[in-house]
């Protein structure tokens, strides 16, 4: 397998006869690889195999790495050097070896949104994209499994071993959620449906409001739930009626975990009021299953908190609590979700929300969505976390340039932000 495509030795428009030579190879760790992001996540055999096999390469400067538009076949990191990336509204963005953000592939998506430009000598390792997913760890089938790092968090290893042993509670889907879930497999109209939300006041309150929040355009406000319906589509309207429903299980009584609960949730909505935005401006994704899937990113910390909450106070610090809910959310959720018979498409929100870098379907899908949300919602952010480009992600690189851009989709939030404020006052 060549580590290079051989579009990097072709001739540039341009570009001198020393800019399209390839330097001398260089060899790399698997020290190396494991600073790299995503390629850090494969297997620890593979890293060391790959290392024997393949080395970097040197770029001239001027040489282009490769151009917006093309197909892409590896993903690649910058090791030595300083890169600049160009979109093709002519944005740029430039990246130096120095940078923490050199940590992250410059590309990894399928179509490259971005031309690459060596501004200084470069050194470039490039991994097959066919490769990566060939030996990317499989979280389908994952368990909880303790690593050493964490064997001193009491709370956690609690936690871990009654999961294990199935003694978690796991929280039920609310009734008038429930109750509409299956009714709509029947095939229910309308005004069955209208019924069944209507037993809880408090949800059919609510599904008015959220019907005449800004999210929803409209010259005439919904006056009641039959018009709030009927406004939404009863497939939006399940999705609505299961968010609404979901605020019944961010409750507890204890102060500390209160404010945590009622942190994840603001949190979970303007997820997904992000989600919303984005899917109904891509048009391939459904809004209100985009809104849905972002409220149930973080569904696997409440069983943790629930857990937490039988426990003495003096059992567990802030501090041990933080990294148990970072540690529990993506297979304790697909558990909730499963639970509740979620739909496949959702059931794996939890556990790939929040990798950049998964690739698990060709066309744009839902989970791409609430990735490219949980993105956007961290710029701006004072938490000293480095992230990724948002134009070097494989969600990224599944937008329609005619519709959406990772720079247009910035932008179109900007637009929106009256919006997703107000639907989070209406979800509150």
């Amino acid at each position: 397998m060549a580590l290079i495509p051989d579009f990097f030795k072709s001739k540039k428009t341009n570009a001198t006869k020393a800019d399209s030579v390839v330097g001398v190879a260089e060899s790399i760790s698997v020290d190396d690889l494991k600073k790299l992001i995503p390629i850090r996540q494969l297997k620890s055999e593979f890293l060391e195999a790959f290392v024997l096999e393949h080395k970097a390469k040197i770029f001239s400067k001027g040489a282009t790495l490769f151009a917006a538009g093309t197909p892409a076949d590896s993903i690649y990191f910058l090791l030595q050097g300083e890169v600049e990336l160009t979109d093709q509204n002519g944005v740029s963005y430039i990246i130096d070896n120095a940078s923490p953000k050199s940590r992250f592939a410059l590309f990894a998506g399928v179509v490259h949104t971005t031309t690459a430009i060596a501004k200084t000598d470069v050194s470039i390792l490039a991994v097959s994209q066919k490769i990566m997913r060939m030996h990317q760890v499989d979280k389908q089938g994952q368990q909880l499994e303790l690593p050493p790092e964490y064997e001193n968090n009491r709370l956690l290893q609690l936690f871990v071993q009654n999961f294990s042993n199935d003694e978690v509670q796991i929280p039920a889907m609310p009734d008038t959620a429930l109750y509409l879930r299956k009714a709509m497999q029947q095939e229910i109209g309308v005004h069955e449906a209208v019924k069944i939300i209507q037993l809880d006041p408090v949800v059919s309150g609510k599904l008015i409001q959220v019907a005449n929040c800004p999210l929803y355009i409209t010259l005439q406000p919904a006056k009641s739930c039959l018009e709030a319906v009927n406004r939404i589509g009863l497939i939006g309207a399940r999705s609505l009626v299961t968010t609404l429903c979901l605020k019944q299980i961010f409750n507890s009584k204890n102060p500390v975990l209160k404010k945590y609960m009622d942190a994840l949730w603001k949190r979970s909505i303007y997820i997904s009021s992000i989600s919303y935005v984005l899917a109904k401006e891509t048009g391939k994704v459904d809004p209100e299953e985009a809104l849905l899937a972002g409220l149930i990113v973080d569904i696997g910390i409440i069983p943790l908190l629930s857990f937490t909450d039988n426990l003495p106070s003096d059992f567990y610090t802030e501090a041990e609590l933080k990294e148990a809910m970072g540690f529990v959310r993506g297979v304790v959720g697909k558990r909730v979700l499963e639970r509740w018979d979620f739909p496949e498409e959702l059931v794996d929100i939890p556990l790939y929300s929040n990798d950049w870098y998964q690739h698990r379907s060709e066309e744009l899908s839902v989970l791409d969505v609430v990735v490219l949300a949980q993105l956007h919602s961290k710029i701006g952010q004072k938490d000293n976390k480095v992230y990724p480009a948002i134009s070097s992600i494989p969600a990224a690189s599944k937008l329609d340039d005619a519709t959406l851009s990772p720079e247009h989709s910035l932008a179109i939030l900007h637009d929106a932000k009256g919006k997703i404020n107000n639907a989070l006052r209406a979800f509150s």
